[in-house]
């Protein structure tokens, strides 16, 4: 690698624009041109000249092997990938080094899994027996194996499992060719927005945390760590403005992708479903361990790496630090991206979030915020009636706090009015068993607030 000072230094940065929970590591750095900002240029580098390499993959496989091939210095992926990428830099007698989380779950939402639209299927346990792929080696595959395990399944015998991309898996459902499929950020969302599959597992059942985050070239962070730390800068930029306007960087990202700004608002919005947090909480620490446990039982390397010396907090305490900001106070920080809003048809302060509703209309920039889904409904049918057009709704699971799209879940409809939304209609049941109340879908509920 060249030298600073007159020299040309190259960076070259692989990112996942199709993983949405990547973004603020790579998408809205390249896009908004933020790196720039951050490149040091005195001392060592006041004569440097420096060369920007972005290049884009939908996985994180073939990402790893251009950085095995010194053609990359930087890329993010999932923990499951991003293990496979240190036991890849080892075989090839080198190593890379994991520097940061991006956006994440400590309980493992953002993987799920999904059967086709028309399948009776309501629950994995309905999956005993039946054909599930998921993208092999993926963050999503550690938590499929985990919630078979859960089940107390033998995962050779009792379902049969095959690897099939995201982008192969969506024509797959669609034709009805596997019975489910489980993948990773944001495709156990994208495809029930897109209409053709269903939700019917949220990785957070299994509370296995999962995350995305950052890896460099040891030997590149060594020669260069102020490079390194310039980049964590932009990605702290980029993680202030998606908070500060998620919808106009939800569009930002829709339109670089194609995936539709209503899913990229169900993560980087307020309460999201993931957490965008560049922190290396114990619970992303430990999801690099068990990543690498399980790629060893996988029989997909014969590592020896050990989790605690392949994650290096020190680049990101420093850029926290240049930036003012208390890394160590983010440590303990476990809230959900926060909703600061008025009800919009109260326009009192939302002060309890656990069941907030929201609605984006068609036409508008901002999404609108209620403190409770009947509010949301309610309006959703005025705004109807005035030719208005919702393009998405979103509610908070009334046990989990996961953001839902509405259109997918199941809701319980309370004697005295109440509202209340779940993922699986099973949980939907159990709360209307021991509170009383009536369960509905998306149209029953839509019905029950018909004016």
């Amino acid at each position: 690698m060249p030298a600073a000072g007159a020299e040309t230094i190259r960076i070259a940065i692989g990112t996942q624009d199709t993983t949405i929970n990547c973004a603020t590591g790579g998408l809205l750095i390249r896009e908004l041109k933020l790196l720039d900002k951050y490149l040091p240029r005195t001392g060592k580098y006041k004569d440097a000249t420096y060369q920007i390499e972005w290049k884009n993959f939908t996985s994180g496989a073939p990402l790893t092997n251009e950085m095995v091939a010194g053609k990359l210095d930087l890329g993010s992926m999932a923990d499951f990938p991003g293990s496979f990428n240190g036991a890849a830099f080892q075989k090839a007698g080198r190593k890379s080094i994991f520097i940061n989380v991006l956006s994440g779950s400590t309980t493992g939402s953002g993987n799920g899994i999904v059967v086709p639209k028309d399948s009776p299927v309501q629950s994995l346990a309905e999956l005993k027996g039946k054909t599930i792929s998921v993208p092999f080696a993926s963050t999503s595959h550690g938590m499929l194996l985990r919630a078979i395990q859960a089940q107390g399944w033998d995962p050779l015998k009792d379902v049969n499992i095959t690897t099939q991309a995201p982008e192969v898996a969506g024509p797959a459902l669609q034709a009805g060719k596997v019975e489910a499929h489980a993948d990773f950020v944001p495709f156990a969302e994208l495809f029930p927005y897109r209409g053709f599959a269903r939700k019917i597992y949220d990785g957070s059942q299994a509370n296995a945390p999962t995350f995305h985050g950052s890896l460099v070239d040891e030997a590149y962070a060594k020669q260069y760590p102020e490079i390194v730390v310039a980049y964590l800068r932009a990605a702290l930029e980029a993680d202030r403005l998606m908070a500060a306007e998620p919808e106009k960087h939800s569009e930002l990202i829709a339109k670089v992708t194609g995936i539709e700004a209503e899913v990229n608002y169900l993560f980087h919005g307020p309460l999201g479903l993931q957490t965008r947090d560049l922190s290396w909480k114990p619970e992303y620490r430990q999801a690099v361990k068990t990543s690498l446990d399980t790629l060893r039982l996988l029989k997909r390397t014969d590592n020896d790496i050990d989790a605690e010396a392949f994650i290096r907090d020190g680049y990101i305490r420093a850029a926290f630090k240049e930036a003012g900001q208390d890394y160590d106070r983010q440590l303990k920080n476990y809230a959900r991206a926060p909703l600061v809003a008025k009800d919009a048809t109260t326009g009192q302060p939302i002060t309890d979030v656990s069941r907030v509703a929201q609605v984006w209309v068609a036409g508008e920039e901002k999404v609108r915020h209620y403190a409770s889904p009947e509010n949301a409904f309610a309006d959703l049918q005025k705004l109807e009636k005035a030719g208005k057009k919702a393009r998405v709704v979103y509610a908070q699971d009334r046990n989990s706090g996961n953001k839902l799209l509405a259109s997918d879940a199941w809701f319980v409809l309370g004697a005295k009015g109440q509202v209340d939304a779940f993922l699986l209609k099973d949980q939907a049941e159990a709360w209307a068993t021991k509170n009383g109340g009536k369960v509905v879908d998306f149209a029953g509920v839509r019905s029950a607030h018909a004016v």
